[in-house]
């Protein structure tokens, strides 16, 4: 299982930014993906996730409205859609994934990705 978050970058309050996670080595079909969140100083906070059998999706209460999480099947890849990015947005965002179900605790995810850095400033 290996996992590879790209797609962050700097951008100022409205902003928009769509974060991208490469999976390769399993089937999206049995394998949950999420989306975990580390600010500066934080511990890191689970934001997202959609489940391997029939990609239903979850969000954090912080985030809800504003994220939009996907998933290519053909290409191996999940997408994270960020709009209306506010200032505590800014963190290292990874990916991560367990078996089949999603859940809410980022510490039930096995396998990380990298982690890709988010910073929201004027």
């Amino acid at each position: 299982v290996q996992l590879q978050a790209s797609g962050g970058g700097s951008v100022q309050p409205g902003g928009s930014l769509r974060l991208s996670c490469a999976a390769s080595g399993f089937s999206l079909d049995l394998y949950a993906i999420g989306w975990v969140r580390q600010a500066p100083g934080k511990v890191r906070e689970w934001v997202s996730c959609i489940s391997a059998r029939d990609g239903t999706t979850y969000y954090g209460d912080s985030v809800k409205g504003r994220f939009a999480i996907s998933r290519d099947k053909v290409k191996n890849m999940v997408y994270l859609q960020i709009d209306n990015l506010k200032p505590e947005d800014t963190g290292v965002y990874y990916c991560a994934a367990r078996q089949r179900v999603c859940n809410s605790d980022w510490l039930q995810y096995s396998d990380w990705g990298q982690g890709t850095l988010v910073t929201v400033s004027s």
